[in-house]
């Protein structure tokens, strides 16, 4: 049975297609106007393994806000889709990923409630080109959202904010893969006790 999230999201502000295949190859293709943030959801495709589409065109005359978010909320809303029925999901995942002097530390539950968790340090540019980096908690904001989920990301340290930024987007990307892929021994299983995520 084939995981595949899809969705389509036009506003005023902007028109966004997201396509997400969990067992994928980290195939890529994305393209939102901003250069930086395609940098970052390709690597949330790559190391989460996701085949990953994404088509946006937004307001960038204003700036690139409404781009970046609406893009996030398409995202969870594909990889909501793409979950289906969650059974025989491993259901939790984390991972620590270090980028040089960075460190990133995040740690997901694919259960049914969204809530965040986001701390990194405050002291950092803020810009990275056309990218504002105080977007990153929005990013993720946004994901959880829709996507229903409950996800702690911290970074205790780092200077650079490329790399402040990226290793958050790596280690979304294989907890999330973690928590995402079947177990093969709960085949069947919804991993709840109460009988629903």
């Amino acid at each position: 049975m084939s995981r595949v999230g899809r969705v389509e999201r036009t506003t005023k502000e902007t028109s966004v297609l997201v396509e997400i295949d969990l067992d994928g190859t980290g195939k890529v293709e994305v393209s939102t106007g901003v250069g930086f943030y395609d940098h970052m959801l390709d690597q949330l495709g790559r190391h989460g393994l996701f085949d990953l589409t994404v088509k946006t065109e937004g307001d960038l005359h204003i700036d690139t806000h409404h781009t970046i978010e609406d893009t996030a909320l398409a995202l969870g809303a594909a990889f909501k889709q793409a979950l289906g029925d969650k059974v025989g999901i491993y259901r939790f995942g984390n991972c620590t990923v270090p980028l040089d002097e960075s460190l990133a530390q995040v740690t997901v539950d694919l259960s049914g409630r969204p809530y965040l968790v986001h701390t990194e340090p405050e002291t950092m540019a803020p810009m990275i080109g056309t990218y504002d980096t105080t977007m990153t908690r929005h990013i993720l904001e946004s994901f959880v959202a829709q996507a229903q989920i409950a996800l702690h990301v911290h970074v205790p340290y780092g200077r650079n904010a490329h790399h402040i930024v990226e290793c958050q987007f790596k280690a979304l990307a294989r907890a999330l893969r973690y928590a995402s892929e079947r177990d093969p021994r709960a085949a069947g299983i919804l991993p709840s006790t109460k009988g629903a995520l």
